[in-house]
């Protein structure tokens, strides 16, 4: 059975190259559009439960537009679901990313101003030109240059990146430095870094690395999977995540997760590691 989240069809509409393996009222090549708002909820159904979150500058493939809606596939991790149509304009190819945890979009080239916007770790930009320390976008706004990267340039830890985001308060489905998940951590520092990564927690967990032997020891970046729960090592005997139980990003003692998370949610609850 094919995984909602990441088949692009929806039984009204579908990918045309799942003509032949899905049921569908009509198979369609799709459009690219781009995300024009800092962030954006993927649903899983209009109006639904958020699936996930979109930041500014991702690419989705648009399968479908009714009742202010778009059914969307988005290009960086290929999950489906829906968006509100005025989150999307048209295709635009990003020059730059950003990469702190955060950044302020301005109306003009001065701090002094009032921003216009936040944008989170992994948005990506249009930028005409920089000056000083300021670069502009192509539709005239303004971001402060040192928070950028050029397209193409990554990170090197994902572990560093995650720790960008400790303190950043729990979201369930949220992907930005205003709110995030466990499995938002995880893909956003693996992204910054150029590896490619799922976005949910059971779909990393099938995707990503290979298992760690139990009692081989543990290294920064290893990956410690739960039933619905991901964490990511910062040394031998630490984790970072966005949990539930501190309703925020923060470091837990590696026993000591695995002691409380098993009394929680019992013994089985425990996948493994992974090694990305």
């Amino acid at each position: 059975m094919m995984d909602r989240r990441t088949t692009p069809a929806n039984g009204r509409v579908a990918h045309a190259g799942l003509m032949g393996r899905v049921e569908a009222e009509r198979f369609v090549e799709g459009e690219w559009a781009s995300v024009v708002v800092p962030l954006a909820n993927l649903l899983a159904a209009p109006e639904g439960v958020r699936d996930r979150q979109l930041l500014l500058g991702d690419r989705v493939l648009v399968l479908d537009r009714r009742d202010q809606y778009a059914f969307v596939q988005a290009a960086k991790d290929g999950y489906c679901g829906y968006v509100e149509e005025a989150c999307l304009g048209q295709d635009q190819s990003a020059t730059h990313w950003v990469a702190v945890p955060a950044t302020h979009l301005y109306g003009t080239a001065s701090i002094k101003k009032i921003e216009r916007a936040m944008l989170s770790l992994g948005a990506r930009l249009s930028i005409s030109k920089i000056d000083g320390k300021f670069a502009e976008t192509t539709d005239g706004r303004f971001v402060p240059a040192t928070h950028l990267l050029p397209i193409g340039e990554v990170l090197d830890d994902p572990a560093s990146v995650a720790e960008m985001f400790l303190g950043t308060p729990y979201l369930w489905g949220g992907n930005s430095r205003s709110g995030i998940d466990c499995s938002g951590v995880v893909q956003a520092s693996l992204l910054a870094c150029g590896k490619a990564c799922p976005g949910d927690s059971d779909l990393q967990y099938e995707a990503l690395g290979a298992p760690v032997d139990e009692g081989s020891g543990y290294r920064r970046g290893d990956l410690f999977f739960w039933k619905g729960h991901v964490a990511m090592a910062v040394d031998g005997e630490r984790i970072i995540h966005a949990n539930g139980f501190r309703m925020a990003v923060t470091y837990e003692g590696i026993a000591e997760a695995l002691q409380r998370i098993s009394e929680q949610e019992g013994l089985d609850a425990f996948l493994g590691v992974r090694r990305p």
